[in-house]
Order: C-alpha cells, then structure tokens, then sequence
C-alpha cells in the first residue's frame, strides 16, 4: 500500500474487545437491534433490515469476540483508501451488524461529532434500485442521540471522518 495513504489515517480511539451475546441470532439481529434501540436515534434507516444485510463478510455468532479499533481519516479521502488501509489491519468485516453491536456495547466511549463507517466488500451490501451500494453509518451526535444511516459506497468518503476496524481477538 501507498505509504502516503497510510500516513492518513490515525487511531482514534481503541474500545477494546465486543462480544458477540449469547441471545445473537445472525439473521435477526437487525430486526432485534431496531426493536430494542430505535428510540434512542435521530434516524434509522429503513434500509438497514436483516434482508438487506444477510449476507456480511463475517458472519458473527454468540461468543465471538472482536476487537474494535476506529481510525479517523481527514479528508479529503475515498472509499478505496479506507478499504486498502483496512486490508493491512487484518480486519474482520461485520457490516451493519457489527455496527449494531459497538452501539450496544461501546456507545459511550464513541467520541461525538464522529462519522463510524462499518464496511464491507462491496459485494456483500445491499443494493438500491439506483445501483448504489449501501455502507452502514453509525453517527454520534453532538448532542447525544445517533443516527445509523447508509451512504453509497461509490461515493468518496467526505463524510467519512472514522471507521471501526474489526479484528479477531488473539
């Protein structure tokens, strides 16, 4: 990888190790997840279902643990450069569901103001009827509140300001 590239991107802050709960059913975790948690955002994609997002890279199951790293990457930047920074990382990709889990477990060590992408393969998003890709978004807003809202993949990353690095727990 371009050295130049990786110069961009800095830990922003390490939350440790998630684990994967007991209760975690892979193909109903985002319908659980919204149930229990809408309230506590500003906005919930609709888009964000478990039929839409059935098939992450990783599929996690009760007693996995991760560990969660979010690096924070000045703009300008893109899609590519993240995904290429992640690829040195050894990284675990989780999609939205993993974005669910660091909200439940971690929230509160999120730093505010904060962009948390979730990626994945490209092939592994969902697809809108326009062709765009969707990338999961966890927001943490100033005031307190999230959104989880999906942005094109295709697009670059100028909103983009960190994203969790997931990676297996040695």
């Amino acid at each position: 990888m371009n050295k130049e590239v990786a110069e961009k991107f800095s830990l922003l802050v390490d939350l440790g190790e998630i684990t994967v709960p007991p209760s975690y059913v892979p193909d109903k975790r985002l319908g659980f997840f919204r149930r229990k948690y809408h309230r506590q955002f500003f906005c919930f994609d609709k888009e964000i279902t478990d039929a839409n997002f059935s098939n992450p890279t990783r599929i996690l199951k009760p007693g996995d643990k991760l560990h969660v790293r979010v690096f924070e990457c000045p703009t300008p930047n893109t899609t590519s450069e993240c995904m290429k920074f992640l690829a040195t990382e050894e990284v675990v990709y989780t999609g939205a569901q993993g974005a669910s889990l660091v909200f439940e477990q971690k929230r509160n060590q999120l730093p505010k103001g904060f962009w948390y992408t979730s990626f994945d393969e490209k092939s592994k998003l969902w697809k809108n009827v326009r062709g765009c890709y969707g990338v999961p978004y966890l927001v943490a807003l100033f005031g307190g509140s999230f959104d989880f809202i999906l942005i094109c993949f295709e697009k670059d990353v100028l909103t983009v300001k960190a994203f969790f690095c997931f990676s297996n727990t040695v």
